[in-house]
């Protein structure tokens, strides 16, 4: 009993080496198809506030309307954002994930 006491205090523990893997859970395959599913939804849909934004802005700058034209420039930079945020998940996840195994 002692010498696990004794090896818990000197500092010397084993590593945890944890791993993702695709076969853990059923299902995974599924997932990765309803997460890409939504990441196209996510697009079309950013693509469509951009068109609706752009239509605002415009309708707003012709119609000597500022706050419906600031209001469309808005829109149009959350919709190209929105786009950014969706199309780079993938790239944004697997880059953290690379730096929290480098710590």
């Amino acid at each position: 009993m002692t010498g696990v006491v004794g090896r818990a205090t000197s500092g010397v523990l084993a590593d945890v080496n944890i791993n993702p893997n695709d076969n853990g859970l059923p299902g995974i395959a599924a997932l990765r198809t309803i997460v890409g599913a939504v990441m196209t939804v996510g697009l079309i849909l950013s693509v469509l506030a951009l068109i609706v934004a752009a239509v605002v802005w415009a309708f707003g700058s012709h119609s000597a309307n500022p706050h419906l034209a600031t209001r469309g420039k808005t829109g149009v930079m959350i919709a190209c954002g929105a786009a950014v945020i969706t199309g780079a998940a993938v790239a944004f996840i697997n880059f953290f994930w690379h730096v929290g195994q480098g710590i």
